[in-house]
């Protein structure tokens, strides 16, 4: 029989699975649509979890370790990488990642799609439940795919603790955006956590840690003249269908939104950063080619369904 001592002293183990697509999404949403202004910090993020764990388990929160970390995204090749300049901040968030011991998944992205991530995390997370004997499973992620893993893994005896998100806003020309996590996964799991809640409880001071503090990045901070307006007299092009695909030029990148230079229009065209589709903000910079719809609103046309465009495919 257990002392009460020993049973407070006994050792927890966890496995953390970050659904890399959507843990991006939710800190772009932080960094660029919520009032902090900060991304979220994935060393804080791990701290949070040890503590609610221990808080669960009755134990101390040094006896609840984060045995694993895995990470799973679809990512570009480098040549399209090294393309876009963007190899080095790619290396930061890998040493952030290195650092806090999390490896790293990432299958190659084909076209705007990261097709199959989902089944490698599910099948990754079970086989390393039953080759480590977790006691608890967390993972960070909001799609109903993963709720056969939910279900197989607390089969086995493993608890299953989720990290969603709830949140909506209104972007810089009016749109209401909204992120949901599966209300499916969320009754199938043992623990779900609305994180929405957590970090907006302004009264709880432990909250900062699950944020980077962070200044203003040097691309922010500097920026492109805007491109020059059309010749006087000049004949305006054709206005695009709402429905046709058309070829631009991101020729300015702010905090959160940016400007696509497009031959079918004499001004630049609007974009917030929720309407990229095959990459993240933090991914983009002035000069990249991408592919777009447009939404025509009160204020002007607006791009939507913004992808970047493979060169090396074109």
């Amino acid at each position: 029989m257990t002392t009460k001592n020993e049973q407070e002293q006994r050792v927890v183990k966890i496995g953390i699975f970050y659904d890399g697509g959507f843990f991006h999404h939710i800190s772009n949403y932080y960094r660029y649509a919520h009032p902090r202004k900060q991304r979220i910090s994935i060393p804080g993020l791990h701290d949070y979890v040890r503590e609610r764990v221990a808080a669960i388990e009755g134990v101390a929160p040094r006896c609840a370790h984060v045995v694993d970390a895995h990470f799973f995204r679809g990512r570009f090749s480098a040549q399209q990488t090294l393309a876009r300049e963007k190899l080095y901040s790619e290396r930061l968030f890998d040493d952030v990642l290195m650092n806090e011991g999390v490896t790293t998944h990432y299958l190659p992205i084909q076209g705007n799609s990261e097709q199959g991530i989902d089944v490698w995390l599910s099948l990754e997370a079970y086989e390393m439940t039953l080759l480590r004997g977790y006691d608890f499973l967390v993972l960070i992620a909001g799609d109903s795919d993963f709720v056969p893993l939910a279900r197989k893994v607390i089969s086995r005896g493993t608890r299953v603790m989720l990290l969603g998100w709830n949140f909506e806003y209104t972007d810089d020309v009016g749109t209401l955006r909204q992120t949901t996590t599966s209300i499916r996964l969320i009754n199938e799991v043992t623990y779900p956590v609305m994180m929405q809640d957590v970090m907006n409880d302004a009264g709880d001071s432990s909250i900062k840690q699950l944020f980077v503090d962070q200044g203003i990045s040097a691309r922010e901070e500097i920026t492109k003249p805007a491109a020059a307006p059309a010749a006087e007299g000049a004949a305006a092009p054709a206005p695009a269908a709402p429905s046709e695909r058309l070829k631009g030029i991101i020729c300015t990148v702010k905090e959160g939104f940016g400007f696509i230079k497009c031959p079918q229009f004499p001004n630049n065209v609007f974009f917030h950063f929720s309407a990229l589709q095959n990459c993240d903000f933090d991914e983009i910079m002035e000069g990249d080619l991408v592919l777009f719809s447009v939404e025509q609103r009160e204020k002007g046309p607006v791009a939507k369904d913004v992808e970047l465009f493979e060169t090396d495919k074109a």
